[in-house]
């Protein structure tokens, strides 16, 4: 080794070392000065996603979502669980409501039926399909998109919500299960193949300020709305896809 290689080797560990001395100098807060106050802790605030505070921010997204495609909810509308969103969003547009559950002793249910599996009679009848928060509870979750497409009348609109970044619901581990959170690559691939390329958008939402709150359960109300609609593609909290099935326009 020469003495020119070992002052290139000294001016390299000078300049490694300077930049991390300026790396935790200059960031803010200091490195080693983060103060966590209220989030210290192995408990969330809120188990139940902030019902209990207010409004959970992932509802927050929905519903927005739901409301700027509120004229797409109308005809012939099916929910799932309840038709609370279709009766908020829809309103008169909507001739009428069905509400889907996979099994009996849903009082709000119209139609008890799988979501995997074909059912006679349901093809080619729903002007909209709302589905939001449901996907995740169904395993074989490529079935369901394809019994989604297929339920829409030719130019039906399905309008779907899926979580991203979130807890585990155990409620719905214990009746249906909770076993998928998404990404817009993974649901870009399954709409792709189903609806088509040019027949779906998906949008993100979410940042890490929201996804640090959400995932303490800390209410929308809580927040600073405007922080909470600024959306980072690296932390997607719910993807929110509006899908067109092909053809001629479903009947209204």
């Amino acid at each position: 080794m020469t003495v020119w290689d070992v002052g290139v080797g000294k001016a390299k560990n000078w300049y490694r070392s300077s930049r991390r001395w300026l790396i935790r100098s200059t960031r803010r807060p200091k490195v080693g000065r983060v103060e966590f106050g209220d989030l210290e802790r192995l408990t969330p605030i809120s188990r139940y996603w902030g019902f209990d505070r207010g409004t959970p921010i992932d509802r927050l997204y929905i519903e927005r979502f739901l409301d700027i495609h509120a004229s797409d909810i109308r005809g012939r509308v099916l929910e799932f669980s309840n038709n609370s969103y279709t009766l908020r969003f829809g309103g008169e547009r909507v001739s009428r409501s069905d509400v889907m559950h996979p099994f009996k002793g849903n009082p709000n249910a119209t139609i008890i039926a799988d979501l995997t599996q074909p059912e006679p009679g349901l093809e080619n009848q729903f002007d909209c399909i709302i589905c939001t928060q449901a996907l995740q509870c169904i395993y074989e979750v490529r079935r369901a998109v394809t019994q989604l497409h297929q339920w829409l009348k030719p130019g039906g609109i399905l309008l779907a919500t899926v979580p991203g970044l979130s807890q585990i619901s155990r409620e719905d581990m214990r009746q249906t299960g909770d076993y998928w959170r998404f990404t817009d690559a993974s649901m870009g691939k399954m709409f792709d193949e189903e609806f088509g390329p040019e027949s779906y958008r998906i949008q993100s939402h979410g940042n890490v300020l929201a996804a640090v709150a959400f995932l303490h359960g800390i209410a929308a109300e809580e927040c600073d709305e405007s922080l909470l609609l600024k959306h980072d593609s690296e932390y997607q909290i719910i993807l929110a896809i509006r899908a067109e099935r092909q053809g001629p326009h479903g009947s209204s």
